[in-house]
């Protein structure tokens, strides 16, 4: 005895729903549970470890696909893959609230753990605890956004806190070996983008220990690679300039 299974139905387990509504009509995907953020933080490269099937489906859970029409009316292609990608990317994840909850709460102790290995206190050059950024986050009442990358909001609660208390990301200390011919030229450009010269040596190079904002070291690199056409050279000596122990408030 056969039993009729409709073909434009499909079942699946274990899922996270991916939704859009375009066109007028809902289009949904299935996903692997906890692969949409790491796909949209750029951690999961691998679409396959993201979708459970390449199909678009009106309604993941009755299992019914969706239409070729609707889709081409919709997106303008029936290309599935490429279709599930726009959905994935723009689309709103389906989560109940217990899952939500979860996944705000592990958001905002990744976001506190990032600000906290970054950042000091300017005055002692001591780190902050990851429970005490935590206590600063809620005293500013920080909400975290399920579709921005951990790492793009504890860049955005560092500015946040920068208003109500001491702290700043945590200074590199850098070698700087500029060519004699540039030097002179050159240390007036790069000035601006120093916070602390803690040496400087002039005998057939200008070499310099310096303390910068890791935001400028893009910018210190390639002035000295292009100014010195590969002669000058930079070195990280440390990526973070901090003193032992813990900053107590």
């Amino acid at each position: 005895m056969s039993i009729f299974t409709p073909t434009n139905q499909i079942r699946l387990t274990n899922v996270a729903v991916v939704r859009m509504k375009k066109a007028g009509k809902r289009f949904e995907i299935a996903c692997y549970k906890n692969k949409v953020m790491s796909w949209r933080s750029g951690a999961e490269k691998d679409l396959d470890e993201v979708l459970q099937t390449h199909s678009v489906f009106v309604n993941v859970s009755k299992g019914q696909t969706a239409k070729k029409d609707d889709l081409v009316k919709a997106f303008g292609t029936d290309d599935q893959t490429e279709i599930c990608k726009q959905i994935l990317s723009k689309g709103e994840l389906q989560v109940s609230d217990k899952e939500r909850q979860s996944q705000l709460e592990t958001m905002f102790r990744d976001i506190a753990t990032i600000v906290a290995e970054k950042c000091v206190n300017p005055d002692t050059k001591r780190p902050y605890t990851v429970s005490l950024i935590e206590r600063a986050m809620k005293d500013i009442h920080y909400s975290v956004k399920t579709n921005k990358s951990t790492k793009q909001q504890a860049l955005e609660v560092i500015r946040q806190l920068k208003e109500t208390m001491q702290i700043q990301r945590a200074h590199m200390r850098l070698r700087l070996v500029l060519p004699a011919k540039e030097a002179k030229r050159l240390k007036e450009k790069l000035k601006p983008l120093l916070q602390v010269v803690e040496s400087e040596d002039f005998d057939e190079e200008l070499e310099m220990v310096c303390l910068v904002d890791p935001g400028c070291f893009r910018e210190i690199d390639e002035l000295i690679r292009c100014e010195t056409k590969g002669r000058g050279s930079l070195e990280v000596l440390s990526l973070k300039d901090v003193e032992e122990g813990d900053e107590k408030l």
